[in-house]
């Protein structure tokens, strides 16, 4: 007779099941604390986005845009703003921009300082990196069953899982431009007398600063890709009226409800993107300012890139 391979299975999920039991019932009050910050950081961005005139809204996103990428981007953020109005969309993606803004700025927050900590530190990357590897291949609807009961249903839930799914490129990406700084450079910062929280904010972090922004904008269209999952926990905007022609089959709410989810997303994307590139209409402005203007006196506080620089051009001698 063969061995009933069911006798021997292994209770993963009654774990899993019992530890949210556990943290439920003695850590509510830390998830109702969390909930009404969530919440409270939302109902503040959604009433900003939603209460003036859609026109205004436009307006400065207009403006934005011709700031960070010139005319054409500003005509095209115009237009693509202007279709979400036609199609009578525009509370909702006030109210999933909203969640999309709160779940990115959150999830940068956390993984930003995470990446640093990675990229400088070999024990926290190896504790990290499986974490990320988890976060990444575990499906994002799994994580809307611990947060419904831990945040209840609403635009909470919605959040929590969003920055879970969202945060992990901008740990790796951010360790990734850390650890791709030219060590020369950071060797010579160190012999320069820099202290190593000065190196990083001097060097590090302005030279990994393109990578970073990269890892910034996948965390944003990472959490846009959630609108629609977080719509099956309550949290409305444009994932509700998707799921609610899933439900229906109406394939006209649906398509007009997933063309204002791809104007957002083309306008986050080509917008952070033209941040990461530094080279923008706003940025040549300030630079033509400041290098016009009358120059500020010398500091104490050198720029350590310009010296490190310096020290690396032939003829000059590098401190001992």
């Amino acid at each position: 007779m063969g061995t009933d391979v069911s006798e021997f299975r292994l209770p993963l999920g009654d774990w899993a099941e019992g530890f949210v039991d556990f943290v439920t019932e003695w850590f509510g009050f830390v998830f109702d604390f969390i909930r009404a910050i969530f919440g409270g950081a939302y109902d503040v961005v959604d009433l900003i986005l939603s209460t003036p005139p859609f026109w205004v809204i436009i307006i400065v996103f207009g403006v934005l845009a011709l700031m960070v990428r010139g005319w054409k981007f500003a005509v095209g953020t115009i237009i693509g703003l202007g279709i979400i109005v036609g199609v009578n969309q525009w509370e909702n993606a006030m109210d999933s921009l909203a969640l999309v803004l709160v779940a990115s700025i959150l999830a940068i927050l956390f993984s930003v300082p995470l990446g640093i900590l990675s990229a400088r530190s070999q024990l926290a990357s190896t504790i990290i990196k499986p974490i990320l590897d988890f976060m990444q291949t575990m499906p994002a609807f799994v994580y809307l069953i611990p947060a419904l009961l831990l945040f209840r249903i609403g635009v909470v839930p919605g959040i929590v899982a969003t920055i879970i799914f969202a945060m992990a490129p901008g740990v790796r990406l951010t360790d990734l431009g850390i650890r791709s700084v030219d060590k020369e450079v950071v060797e010579a910062g160190q012999a320069f007398g820099a202290s190593p929280g000065r190196i990083l904010r001097q060097i590090q972090l302005p030279l990994a600063m393109p990578t970073i922004m990269a890892g910034i904008n996948q965390v944003i269209m990472l959490s846009l890709s959630m609108v629609v999952i977080a719509g099956m926990v309550g949290a409305g905007g444009l994932g509700g009226d998707v799921v609610a022609s899933l439900n229906r089959i109406d394939v006209a709410l649906g398509f007009e409800a997933g063309v204002a989810v791809v104007i957002l997303a083309m306008f986050l994307d080509r917008f952070t993107a033209a941040l990461g590139s530094g080279k923008t209409p706003l940025g040549r402005l300030l630079a033509a300012r400041k290098h016009g203007g009358t120059p500020a006196a010398p500091t104490p506080d050198v720029d350590m890139t310009t010296a490190i620089e310096s020290a690396k051009r032939p003829g000059v001698l590098t401190p001992s």
